[in-house]
């Protein structure tokens, strides 16, 4: 049995609540928080997520940020509501300090990026649950690629409109359409 089994197996509550509109990423993912002692109780909706919390808030909550019926934002403060001492760890694809400051803000402990590997998570949540700070990703975005994505997520925003994306970045649309024409970098 290794440290992070034990650590889970000492936990009074294992509880988890895994939140995902991704059917594939949230069943493994669930699989792997299962194999590591947790509880997990897996959800696509918000709505589904709200009923959960209403009826047995858990331990802990792993929670995408933006679905189709809305942000798991308002997960994490119905969860805070029902249970304060609730861990929560937000994953988002749309990885940027705006949506960090919200879900820290709201109450969640953590926040990682998809594709985010069960250890990852698992290693979030236990030093949440021993009050250390989490260890720096193994392995994490490259400047380039944070920049892709914010520039991704600006884009979908104005509704794939490149001269009001190109206004809203202070940068020329030509400029623009070239960065969007490329693929994403690693």
């Amino acid at each position: 049995m290794s440290s992070v089994d034990e650590l889970v197996a000492a936990l009074p509550d294992r509880t988890l609540l895994l939140l995902d509109d991704d059917a594939a990423l949230r069943n493994r993912l669930g699989r792997a928080l299962e194999s590591r002692g947790f509880e997990v109780s897996l959800v696509e909706t918000v709505a589904a997520a709200l009923a959960s919390v209403a009826a047995a808030a858990p331990a802990f909550a792993v929670l995408d940020m933006r679905l189709e019926d809305g942000s798991g934002l308002s997960v994490v403060e119905a969860l805070r509501g029902a249970r304060p001492e609730a861990r929560v760890i937000m994953l988002t694809g749309y990885g940027n300090i705006t949506t960090a400051v919200a879900a820290v803000k709201a109450g969640a402990v953590d926040y990682l990026a998809k594709p985010a590997d069960a250890d990852d998570v698992v290693s979030a949540l236990l030093a949440a649950a021993t009050g250390q700070a989490p260890a720096p990703p193994a392995n994490p975005m490259s400047a380039d690629r944070v920049r892709w994505e914010h520039i991704q997520r600006i884009y979908e925003l104005c509704a794939h409109n490149v001269s009001e994306t190109a206004r809203r970045l202070n940068m020329h649309r030509r400029t623009l359409q070239r960065i969007l024409a490329k693929r994403a970098p690693r």
